[in-house]
């Protein structure tokens, strides 16, 4: 069984709500960058990336398993649960192989011209640095000039 998709709202917040609604999780990955407005995401989109404690009966969910919420940083938006900043981009980083890296380069872009075109203010870990060096060069050169 699946949720609805994206198409019949305004907003991607708005879509998770409705989506998500009664459910134990925390949105994740794309989802996250999603919801933090960092980027827009894909018309008439239906997956969406949660934390969750236990798998859930919708097939267009990708419910992440954790054995606790315990150590996810998070943060609220109107009933929403989200990974903050911070824990989505080290997340994404630490399974960059596995991940939509369309919506990362873009969500890293967008972060860097609306933060005076700097990546101050994210604390990236010292084990996913590497990797954040390596792209980071991509994601500024993204939308060419700006």
């Amino acid at each position: 069984m699946e949720t609805i998709d994206s198409a019949a709202f305004f907003s991607n917040r708005e879509w998770f709500r409705s989506a998500l609604k009664g459910q134990n999780v925390i949105l994740c990955y794309t989802s996250a960058l999603e919801c933090h407005e960092l980027f827009l995401g894909y018309l008439c989109e239906k997956k969406i990336d949660v934390y969750a404690l236990e798998k859930g009966e919708y097939t267009n969910i990708n419910y992440y398993v954790v054995d606790s919420f315990d150590g996810i940083e998070t943060v609220r938006f109107e009933g929403l649960v989200c990974t903050s900043i911070n824990q989505t981009i080290n997340d994404i980083l630490a399974e960059f192989d596995n991940i939509d890296e369309q919506s990362f380069i873009e969500a890293l872009w967008y972060y860097y011209v609306t933060h005076n075109k700097s990546f101050n203010g994210l604390n990236i870990s010292s084990q996913n640095m590497e990797q954040f060096n390596a792209i980071k060069d991509w994601a500024i050169e993204y939308k060419g000039e700006y």
